[in-house]
């Protein structure tokens, strides 16, 4: 008799709601174990009843005593990771250098950057225990060009970028590889009215006239054909925008 093997277990950071929770609705179809990891409790307690065995764990990923706690339960219930998805993130106004807020600054680079170095760094000795660990850094294609009133989320995105680049280099020889994937133009519930505060016009605007920009559905198809690649295969890199958008500054919008 063939023996089956054991489900394999992916975290997914920022999988309350967005990307990070179609991501995790993809990876479970895959067949993954997901571990869900965000701030909100009760969606990401939501979404683990949908899945088959989802664990649901709250966590602000940039607090570094309850990352360390979170790895360590991880370690023990299962032993080892087999992926980690680093989507936890966001973006905080629109300002130019010379207005923005120090304080949105900080934020930003404290999720989008600080959280993705206390994860990855917690978690990297059960992703190396499994024998085939994947890192994905979720970024940006603001990780990659810049735009005016974008400054603080393009260099925090930058940061992100960099982290999975230079991580690549060091894990170079282990038995783990990572993926960074950079979407643009994804229009989902939140992203947009976070960034704006909750001004749902300016959020709009966006996506005006944009016939098609990118769902969540879209990015976390793509991270999970990245994901399900064969072991030697490393994306080291995919850039997925909507066919409207060009590059960051350079939209079709319909008159």
């Amino acid at each position: 008799m063939t023996a089956v093997p054991a489900a394999r277990t992916a975290v997914v950071t920022g999988a309350s709601s967005g990307i990070g929770a179609a991501t995790a609705r993809r990876l479970a179809a895959e067949g993954y174990r997901v571990v869900l990891a965000a701030r909100r409790k009760d969606r990401i307690a939501e979404l683990a009843a949908e899945l088959p065995d989802a664990e649901a764990h709250p966590l602000d990923v940039t607090d570094r005593a309850a990352v360390d706690a979170f790895a360590a339960h991880l370690r023990e219930r299962h032993g080892s990771v087999d992926v980690l998805v680093n989507n936890a993130g966001g973006a905080l106004g629109a300002d130019p250098v010379a207005t923005g807020d120090p304080a949105d600054w900080r934020t930003m680079y404290e999720v989008n950057v600080l959280g993705v170095l206390n994860v990855t760094q917690a978690l990297l000795p059960a992703l190396t225990a499994s024998g085939d660990g994947t890192v994905v850094i979720v970024s940006s294609t603001a990780g990659h060009g810049t735009y005016e009133g974008g400054g603080g989320y393009v260099a925090a995105k930058h940061g992100a970028h960099v982290i999975a680049e230079t991580l690549r280099l060091e894990l170079c020889g282990e038995p783990v590889r990572v993926i960074e994937i950079a979407p643009g133009m994804v229009k989902t519930d939140e992203f947009a009215t976070t960034r704006f505060r909750g001004d749902a016009a300016k959020a709009a605007k966006v996506y005006e006239g944009v016939a098609e920009p990118l769902t969540a559905d879209d990015v976390a198809d793509t991270i999970g054909w990245a994901v399900t690649r064969p072991a030697h295969v490393n994306v080291d890199l995919l850039v997925v925008r909507p066919r409207a958008q060009a590059s960051n500054t350079k939209v079709h919008r319909a008159s």
